[in-house]
């Protein structure tokens, strides 16, 4: 299913990529630079971001607690405590983990697949393949 979503994504992107438009940029030397002019910003180098740097300390909230989950499983054994009652443990850990991959892969599609789709057709196919590519990981695991 996600990477039907990831095809169909692709269709919706024009050939070429997009055009950017600056708008209120502040001002400089030679006055306002304030224009509703369409320009090509294919040009424009904009330093890396990752999908998910908006959540990102929700990501190291999340993997601080299996860190303390895994730390006390370790604990557990060391203590010999009963079986199941650490495999449930590492159960929990590895359940916290998949829902990390599961958002990570969220915000990976949504962020950079979508924006290299819209720099070029090749582009997006690389990250159309590195996604379903991890897809089939997360599936396997």
């Amino acid at each position: 299913m996600g990477v039907f979503f990831l095809l169909v994504l692709l269709d919706l992107i024009p050939p070429g990529g997009m055009l950017g438009v600056l708008v209120n940029w502040p001002p400089h030397e030679e006055g306002n630079a304030m224009t509703t002019e369409h320009i090509d910003d294919s040009t424009v180098t904009v330093p890396p971001s990752r999908g998910y740097s908006g959540t990102k300390e929700d990501y190291h909230k999340r993997l601080r607690r299996i860190e303390g989950q895994v730390r006390g499983i370790a604990r557990m054994v060391e203590e010999d405590t009963y079986c199941i009652d650490v495999l449930t443990q590492v159960s929990a850990v590895t359940k916290a983990l998949h829902a990390v991959s599961l958002g990570l892969l969220e915000d990976h599609i949504g962020h950079c697949v979508v924006n290299a789709a819209q720099s070029s057709p090749t582009e997006g196919q690389e990250k159309v393949a590195e996604a379903a590519a991890a897809i089939a990981r997360l599936v396997r695991s």
